[in-house]
């Protein structure tokens, strides 16, 4: 994967001052490694018996339809609150300066189903914990998640413990 990471490029103060932003755009412009990226979790999928792929917004959906249409499964959107046309369940997630929420259609995903998150990056770990919260409320299962990206400086795999956790690159 040492070619997925030198295709991710370095913002410097975005979206703020003092951030450095990963950006996965060149990733993407590159046919070949943005199917490596697939083919990667698709093996990483082998055995588990997943069902349905749910992708957090935005970059997840990217990342989680390509695996879904890959695979032949389902994919399933997760979303900022209101951003859903449909009944919704909502989880509420604690950030450093306040709070966030997401959302998923209520039954997007069926009792018993097994499910993988997918989304680009993994940074305190809050969103990904909030969507595995999620799936188990309508009665899935969260097997597995797959990240582009980890930042591991940051310390959410902390938060997800005794979850299945794969990023292709780490920071």
């Amino acid at each position: 994967m040492e070619e997925v990471a030198k295709l991710i490029r370095d913002v410097p103060d975005f979206p703020k001052k003092g951030i450095v932003f990963k950006d996965i755009t060149p990733l993407l412009g590159d046919g070949p490694a943005f199917a490596r990226v697939i083919d990667a979790f698709a093996a990483k999928l082998e055995g588990k018996g997943v069902n349905k792929i749910v992708g957090i917004e935005s970059r997840g959906f990217i990342f989680g339809a390509a695996l879904a249409l890959k695979l032949g499964i389902g994919f399933v959107p997760v979303r900022k609150p209101g951003k859903l046309p449909y009944q919704t369940v909502r989880e509420s997630y604690a950030l450093e300066y306040g709070t966030d929420a997401i959302e998923m259609h209520r039954d997007a995903v069926k009792p018993g189903e097994k499910v993988a998150l997918v989304d680009d990056l993994l940074a305190t770990g809050g969103t990904l914990a909030a969507c595995a919260k999620l799936v188990r409320t309508v009665g899935g299962d969260p097997v597995i998640s797959l990240l582009v990206v980890e930042l591991s400086f940051l310390k959410g795999r902390e938060k997800l413990k005794g979850h299945d956790l794969h990023a292709l690159v780490t920071f």
